[in-house]
């Protein structure tokens, strides 16, 4: 590494919406934005948005793409699931001095900083974890097929089959269920696009559901009470107790902050910082381990 760039560090925080590249070099942040970057769900796609995102970093820093590649690094990707794809990654984009990890870890640091506490993160997918003494736990972040309770996806989801019982007439119909039968056409509309639709474009169906829900539509109102049980059983498995910070992140979690209980809501607390900045506050420790 070259002499005077051996405070930098690099850090990548890369999901189902988009990917993030960033490095700290003499105290400047400098970052670039691409595309998804979920390395199980296609490792190819992954790997390009990086290798782009190192590209055009190389040229705000005046860094060449060998030089980030040396530096200490922080890489938080969604679809990490074991050391194997881990290594895979790593190699493929020939880092020496990486860690790679899936996108939790930067997100909690970067939420809670080093204080004790727990974030509920939901956005298109969704986790909990504990940070206690620097030691973090976490819970959930499986996927759209086998989890991502209350994250988005799961919301338009969850909708969507409660209109489904609805047209059965063994669920209530609400002015939600309504809408969401006549903007899809139909029992047979929603089945089509349910059979082909993304994590994202079930997403995109839950402002509609939150919306409902402040107006006391019944079905919404359902919805958003489960996602909120889920949040909060998940907690106290994790060790989560009153007096302990919560961190609400992703773009519903915040929904859900009127249908936790009493104590839950008055913790919680606005996130210090983005996962970007948990990223490079982690790349940054492995720099110090690297002294």
């Amino acid at each position: 590494m070259i002499e005077s760039h051996n405070n930098a560090v690099l850090a990548v925080d890369g999901g189902g919406t988009r990917c993030r590249v960033a490095c700290e070099l003499r105290g400047v942040v400098r970052c670039v934005e691409t595309g998804a970057a979920n390395v199980s769900t296609d490792f190819d796609s992954a790997l390009t948005q990086i290798r782009a995102g190192l590209d055009h970093l190389s040229g705000q820093v005046g860094l060449t793409t060998d030089n980030l590649r040396e530096l200490p690094a922080f890489i938080g990707l969604a679809g990490v699931t074991d050391a194997g794809i881990a290594a895979r990654l790593r190699d493929a984009l020939s880092l020496t001095c990486a860690r790679v990890e899936d996108d939790r870890p930067a997100a909690v640091r970067g939420a809670l900083g080093a204080q004790d506490g727990l974030i509920a993160h939901c956005g298109t997918g969704s986790f909990l974890a504990v940070q206690v003494d620097g030691v973090m736990r976490f819970a959930g972040g499986w996927g759209a097929i086998l989890g991502d309770e209350a994250s988005a996806q799961w919301v338009g989801r969850r909708a969507l089959a409660e209109t489904l019982c609805a047209f059965d007439d063994t669920q209530i119909k609400t002015g939600l269920t309504q809408k969401l039968l006549a903007d899809l056409q139909g029992p047979a509309g929603i089945v089509r696009f349910a059979g082909t639709a993304t994590p994202a474009q079930f997403g995109a169906l839950a402002p509609v559901v939150t919306s409902a829900a402040k107006t006391g539509d019944e079905v919404a109102t359902y919805i958003m009470r489960a996602g909120a049980s889920y949040i909060t059983e998940t907690a106290k498995r994790l060790g989560w107790h009153a007096g302990r910070a919560i961190c609400l992140t992703g773009g519903i979690a915040g929904q859900y902050a009127g249908y936790l209980p009493d104590d839950m809501q008055a913790a919680i607390r606005p996130p210090q910082a983005e996962p970007l900045t948990g990223a490079l506050a982690l790349a940054k420790e492995i720099r110090h381990e690297h002294l």
